[in-house]
């Protein structure tokens, strides 16, 4: 049997679907990589709302998984949006990883610094905790945004704990940033893999490799902003952590220009994991979150 998976075709892609390759792989079963190339990695220029609304970087490889050209797809679950594609499922998530932001280049937020980032909610959240920052737009792959810092262009940069972590330069992060002070995305730090709904075979092979308590936690995160009804590249970030029988999700919802942020947390048991999710947006939509995402949406 041969499994092809599809990703993106970047360094930190083709380690994550390897990864996943090293546990679909066992006797009678082969594995093929197929990179895919998506807007995001086409368009390195233009900020990401200005791409696409709706996954960037992981609308051609559903396709893909939807033409049946490959068999299941490795995605970085940030990259996900809130709704599964009709057709397609999440077989299984992996063990979820440091979920929080990483300062490279500097041990802490200064004022007047010179930071980098892409993300409107690590943009709005940076500003919240220090409005001199002069927030510069950073594109590309992880090497190409560290050259810049390398070059003087920039004091610090802000990316994802666990994708240095899976490309070996876990030593180039010199601050791990509290959520207390940098909410991640929704699902930062994990890995989905989908597959088509009616793929039985891939179904029960992923079904060995899904991590219950990340998925729950997803569950959550995913709900949150589905109801808010934010895209991935909105400045909407969530966490669910998990102790025993219980989730705690903090969510919050911010201005780009990190002059408000609505922040709130919800506990429950872990079997209301989407319903804490759901509950949770709600709170936010009642306090100012329906009006600001509007907003966005039709600025």
């Amino acid at each position: 049997m041969l499994v092809r998976i599809g990703s993106r075709g970047s360094r930190l892609a083709l380690v994550q679907a390897e990864r996943a390759a090293e546990l679909v792989r066992r006797p009678g079963v082969e594995v093929a990589l197929v990179p895919i190339t998506t807007a995001g990695d086409r368009d390195r220029t233009r900020p990401f709302g200005q791409i696409g609304e709706r996954g960037v970087f992981v609308k051609e490889i559903e396709e893909a998984l939807l033409a049946g050209r490959i068999d299941v797809a490795v995605h970085s679950a940030k990259d996900m949006t809130s709704e599964d594609t009709t057709g397609l499922a999440v077989g299984a998530y992996l063990a979820r990883d440091d979920p929080r932001d990483a300062l490279i280049g500097a041990g802490a937020i200064e004022p007047g610094m010179r930071i980098g980032t892409a993300s409107a909610r690590r943009r709005a959240q940076l500003l919240a905790l220090e409005p001199t920052l002069s927030i510069e737009p950073l594109r590309g792959n992880v090497d190409t945004r560290l050259k810049r810092l390398e070059n003087g262009e920039l004091d610090a940069m802000v990316l994802a704990c666990a994708g240095l972590a899976r490309l070996g330069l876990e030593s180039r992060i010199s601050a791990r940033l509290d959520p207390a002070q940098m909410l991640p995305a929704v699902g930062q730090g994990a890995i989905g893999i989908e597959c088509r709904s009616d793929d039985a075979h891939a179904r029960a092979l992923l079904r060995a490799l899904d991590d219950a308590a990340t998925r729950t936690a997803l569950a959550a995160e995913r709900s949150f902003a589905r109801t808010l009804g934010g895209s991935c590249q909105s400045p909407i970030a969530a966490l669910a952590r998990i102790e025993q029988d219980r989730l705690t999700l903090a969510g919050l919802v911010a201005e780009p220009d990190g002059s408000r942020l609505l922040r709130e947390s919800a506990s429950g048991a872990c079997a209301r994991a989407e319903q804490l999710g759901e509950e949770l947006a709600q709170r936010l939509l009642e306090s100012g979150a329906r009006q600001l995402l509007e907003r966005l949406r039709t600025a």
